[in-house]
């Protein structure tokens, strides 16, 4: 009998248990552990933070499902990985040992790297919590009735750009329907070199998609930009040139900020030799196996993943749910395999699949592989986008509250629409 953990619960992590409990053998058993014992659904953030949706209509109480699943479920942070013992030290003192472990954690919010950053102590908010966006939709509540200017966008070494785009126009899109846009100048600060880049040198159009949308809706932009510091209603900021050199510094000023940190990996799976690179990020190889620890495995956000090659501004490779999902199938797969003898040979797809909406419009792409070059890059704009992000929400979280190991990315994004017919579905 083998013991598996599941180290986080987010995506990454509640799939992950869910895809194991088909791939071990009877006499296994998995433990799920995790801080939080609800799951958010992390892209309906932008909506909360503009009160389009309540916390209840995106969370799932993982315990009742994970029970019914027969997966083990804790809902205590960890305190630190101890992986020569194969164990987990909890916070509240418990030790949860293990014959394999998959880390799904996810990442920490590195607000402290930027003087102001952040809404724990900082002037700026954030989407990455539905904790942090309810109090960005307090501080919104306030602008809606004394307007004024907005920054958003994300700080240098950022790496999921796609959420600040999502953002930014669906505010664009809520200001608008409150009648005070004329009231309220927008700015897009960004470490991308260009409009698009998202991390990814840009798949398909997205560098004209993306500008024109902020050309037609009145939205200015800064790019290969570093935010040096945020005061109360400021943003001291560097535009930087390609040789890395500071072209100018400029004092913004700002009503309404709704800022991306950048990532790094949770402190009790960093700074352990061989296992964790010098940003906490989990070193893993093309089976999501660990090559100093070879029983653990990391899915997710959390996974070391060089950046696309040098910027002027730091810009990281983004983890898309796709990708991720592919992450989560081809480790399942070789789990399976390590407890019947056989050795990993499942490799994940790590293609991206994404829908930015734009509140009553949006950008989508596939990128496959994600990392260029691509065998497929495309990108496409419309309203049928965001009419995708809503059906996709409410498959989602119920695909998630019946426990299936069904890959929801794909099932969704290849299997029920194609991608060749993902347009024409969703706006028929």
């Amino acid at each position: 009998m083998a013991h598996i953990v599941v180290l986080g619960a987010g995506l990454g992590g509640a799939i992950m248990a869910y895809e194991l409990k088909d791939k071990i053998r009877s006499e296994d058993r998995i433990t799920v552990v995790t801080k939080d014992p609800k799951y958010h659904f992390v892209p309906s953030n932008p909506w909360i933070a503009v009160g389009w949706r309540a916390r209840d209509e995106i969370t799932v109480d993982l315990a009742p499902t994970m029970a019914k699943k027969g997966i083990n479920f804790i809902a205590t942070a960890a305190e630190k990985l101890l992986p020569a013992e194969n164990r987990i030290q909890l916070v509240d003192g418990q030790s949860v040992s293990y014959d394999y472990l998959v880390i799904a954690t996810g990442p920490e919010l590195a607000f402290d790297e930027i003087e102001g950053l952040g809404p724990h102590g900082g002037f700026t908010q954030s989407i990455c919590h539905i904790d942090h966006a309810e109090q960005a939709r307090e501080v919104y509540e306030r602008l809606l009735k004394n307007p004024g200017p907005v920054i958003i966008g994300a700080a240098q070494g950022a790496s999921c750009f796609g959420p600040a785009y999502e953002f930014l126009f669906i505010l664009e899109t809520a200001l608008r329907k409150a009648r005070i846009r004329d009231r309220v100048p927008m700015t897009f600060v960004t470490p991308e070199p260009y409009i698009g880049h998202l991390g990814l040198d840009g798949v398909g159009d997205t560098k004209s998609l993306l500008e024109s949308e902020m050309r037609a809706k009145h939205i200015k932009w800064m790019t290969s930009t570093r935010m040096k510091r945020v005061e109360d209603g400021h943003m001291i900021v560097e535009e930087i040139a390609e040789d890395g050199s500071v072209k100018a510094e400029k004092d913004l000023p700002f009503a309404f900020s709704m800022m991306l940190p950048a990532f790094r990996g949770i402190k009790p799976v960093s700074g352990i030799e061989g296992l964790s690179n010098p940003r906490g990020f989990t070193i893993v190889d093309k089976h999501q196996q660990s090559p100093a620890f070879p029983n653990i495995f990391a899915v997710g956000v959390c996974v070391a993943i060089p950046p696309m090659g040098p910027t002027p501004v730091p810009c990281g490779v983004p983890k898309t749910g796709f990708m991720i999902e592919s992450m989560v199938t081809a480790t399942a797969h070789n789990i399976g395999n390590l407890l019947r003898g056989q050795a990993p040979d499942r490799v994940g797809t790590w293609n991206a699949v994404c829908l930015a909406d734009f509140g009553d419009g949006g950008v989508a792409f596939v990128a496959q592989p994600q990392i260029p070059p691509r065998n497929v890059n495309w990108s496409s704009s419309g309203k049928w986008v965001h009419l995708a992000k809503i059906g996709f929400e409410k498959y989602f979280l119920r695909k998630l509250k019946a426990g299936t190991s069904e890959p929801f990315y794909e099932s969704l994004a290849l299997k029920a629409l194609g991608i060749d017919k993902l347009k024409e579905t969703t706006t028929g």
